[in-house]
């Protein structure tokens, strides 16, 4: 016979929620609502966007050697509320990559965007090859801190309104 101090819970038979098994499950509940909330988060991202841009599964980061994923924005892997330069210049056409946008030189090195995504005849569809590799970031002024871009108060590894260059 069960006595009234024995619950089941979670699938869980246990003797009165105390102790280790209290934490335990409230860490299980804890882990739970994290793994929902970065679902949310990841959901909220918009990588689609980068099946609208030449290479965009392979853009070329200046600081690291990973791709540069979150190409529209000042973190290389976070989508930030802050969008660099080609982000906003790509919100602008639309979120579609046209002649003028390819054509354009969004973060001022003096390379157009479509030369730093591999498109640099301005060529490319959706879904289809682009001409190369990239070799920039369209969003971000290259190099680094130095020659046109020295005035530029991005730096890697920033973090926030701090990345606004």
């Amino acid at each position: 016979m069960q006595s009234r101090d024995n619950v089941w819970d979670c699938g869980i038979y246990k003797h009165r929620q105390t102790g280790l098994l209290s934490l335990w499950i409230d860490s299980c509940k804890m882990i739970r609502t994290f793994l929902c909330l970065v679902g949310i988060i990841a959901v909220s991202a918009h990588p689609q966007y980068r099946d609208r841009i030449p290479n965009g599964y392979a853009v070329y980061n200046p600081c690291g050697s990973f791709f540069w994923e979150a190409v529209g924005h000042y973190d290389p892997s976070h989508h930030t509320i802050d969008k660099n330069p080609f982000g906003r210049a790509f919100a602008a056409a639309g979120h579609t990559w046209t002649a003028s946008l390819c054509q354009a030189d969004s973060d001022g090195d003096g390379k157009s965007n479509g030369e730093e995504l591999g498109d640099p005849n301005c060529t490319w569809t959706m879904g289809g090859t682009p001409d190369g590799k990239s070799t920039g970031q369209p969003g971000i002024c290259e190099p680094i801190g130095s020659g046109a871009c020295g005035s530029n108060t991005f730096y890697c590894g920033c973090h926030g309104h701090n990345c606004v260059g």
